[in-house]
């Protein structure tokens, strides 16, 4: 349930990062996402004493590995942002699902986690579901590696970001709770990007955009500390799976909603049974009996 929380939400916020890009840049809207989720998250934790391992902090071994995980953190948000700049929230959304795939590959190796014929079968289908979704942009993504298939690779950037992110996530459970090494990140992550930033459109924003602005940084929290916590309960090839539901969502809402005006991908018979599969392909993986 953590798990598929945390894919509605990273359904929904690629189409409120797109609105707030009109807005701001992706650089100083990476911020707020991670400052906004760190403010939240900080006195939370404290008046709650859910900091319980707060001294390992100071062991310069494991503050290495945060610093690191939380650059890795940074570099998922920001090529997000950058790439969907230059796409759509479906194309974007559809793109990032190869890095709960990354992460479901790292699992054979890393984790030792099982992994049967039927989730080799799950994992063919979702690549010709990638390859299907995007039939009307092989030119851009193979060949002229124009704005849009910049944006993708930005976006596939992101997606390794991510899968790194996981796996050095689910060795730092060993030492802190999930919203010790959440609240960590955000932190490192807004002191990176803040000398990069550029703050003076906030001078033209009024109430809506403030509440945009706002959600994004809630929904973020919201979404990663329940796949955080989803790591401690589930294998991470199966909550990497679960994860990859995110899409359909996406889809359905730019396809059916017209929302502040944004584009939405031009989506034929072939993009759909594309995004079909991608979900199919990775849900497989999740319930396929493990081989032995």
């Amino acid at each position: 349930m953590l798990a598929l929380a945390a894919a509605a939400m990273w359904g929904i916020i690629p189409i409120a990062l797109k609105g707030m890009l009109t807005l701001l840049d992706p650089m100083t809207t990476t911020f707020f996402r991670l400052s906004l989720s760190a403010a939240i998250l900080t006195p939370i934790l404290v008046v709650t004493k859910q900091l319980p391992n707060r001294v390992k902090y100071l062991s310069p071994r494991l503050t290495l590995r945060l610093v690191a995980t939380g650059l890795l953190v940074a570099g998922n948000y920001g090529f997000f942002c950058f790439g969907l700049e230059k796409t759509t929230p479906e194309a974007a959304e559809v793109m990032i699902q190869i890095a709960p795939m990354l992460l479901l590959l790292a699992g054979l190796w890393i984790f030792k986690e099982p992994f049967s014929k039927a989730q080799w079968c799950g994992f063919g289908g979702f690549v010709c579901g990638l390859l299907l979704f995007f039939n009307h942009h092989w030119v851009d993504l193979f060949v002229a590696l124009n704005a849009y298939g910049l944006g993708m690779l930005l976006v596939a950037m992101s997606g390794l970001c991510w899968a790194g992110y996981a796996i050095s996530q689910k060795f730092l459970l060993r030492e802190f709770n999930p919203q010790e090494t959440m609240l960590a990140f955000y932190w490192v992550g807004s002191l990176a990007l803040l000398p990069l930033c550029d703050f003076s459109p906030l001078r033209e924003f009024g109430l809506w955009q403030f509440a945009l602005l706002l959600s994004c940084g809630v929904i973020t929290l919201l979404a990663y500390s329940c796949f955080a916590e989803s790591l401690v309960h589930i294998e991470a090839s199966r909550a990497s799976a679960l994860i990859a539901l995110s899409p359909l969502l996406t889809v359905a809402i730019m396809q059916g909603i017209p929302l502040w005006g944004l584009p939405a991908e031009p989506l034929g018979w072939l993009s759909l049974l594309g995004a079909l599969m991608v979900v199919v392909g990775s849900i497989t993986t999740a319930i396929a009996v493990k081989a032995s």
